[in-house]
């Protein structure tokens, strides 16, 4: 495999994604984070999908800092401006957040992800346009999107075989006890909201999932 192949996974990395949960108080986030980011996070994804703009820009300020800190890559959720204005190191996009190409044009150099949801056309077409990372899911029963439609494992697999190679993220009820075989079948980065950021002691939980990739 060629260096250019090992591009986009070795520049995200490989463990846990945290994905943060939506909330009003700044400091309770940010906590959170630092839990998570001691716990051993390869990479934090900020979303909080019912904030108002100003909230958004003092909570992703509050956590670029933070990441920059740790030398842990912050991805924004939807918006490319607001990762360009906090000098965030990426943006993840959904169905409807707009192109690569677009992001790419306010991001020059980022990190750009994109949601492939079960579809592996959609996967194609992300990684021909130039994305970084591709996510596929919901593998699991998901909390945060319960009437998501679910993935399975073959696509975790055949992402691997895209060129240029991109990292391959799953998102969707994941624990670390489910976690194992998404690792096994070619998952780079597993992104958690709940069964991390709802657990008692997320460090410890984030720590379980960094484990799963000590001898990966």
């Amino acid at each position: 495999m060629s260096a250019t192949e090992l591009l986009a996974p070795a520049r995200v990395g490989r463990g846990l994604y945290a994905i943060t949960p939506g909330l009003d108080d700044t400091a309770e986030l940010v906590a959170l984070v630092d839990s998570v980011l001691a716990g051993g996070a390869a990479m934090l994804q900020y979303r909080n999908k019912h904030a108002s703009a100003g909230l958004r820009q003092i909570q992703a300020t509050a956590l670029a800092e933070r990441c920059r800190r740790a030398g842990v890559p912050l991805i924004i959720n939807d918006d490319p401006r607001l990762a360009s204005a906090v000098g965030a190191d990426g943006v993840h996009l959904g169905r409807d957040d707009g192109s690569v190409a677009e992001a790419r044009a306010i991001l020059r150099g980022g990190i750009v992800g994109v949601s492939c949801y079960d579809d592996f056309t959609l996967a194609e077409r992300a990684v021909a346009a130039g994305a970084d990372y591709i996510a596929f899911g919901s593998f699991f029963p998901s909390g945060t999107k319960p009437g998501a439609a679910r993935a399975g494992l073959e696509l975790l697999s055949r992402a691997t075989t895209l060129r240029p190679r991109p990292a391959v993220v799953a998102i969707g009820g994941i624990t670390p006890g489910n976690a194992g075989e998404l690792v096994d079948a070619g998952c780079d980065l597993l992104a958690v909201i709940q069964s991390l950021f709802g657990a008692p002691d997320p460090a410890a939980v984030a720590n379980d999932f960094r484990r799963l990739y000590d001898h990966a």
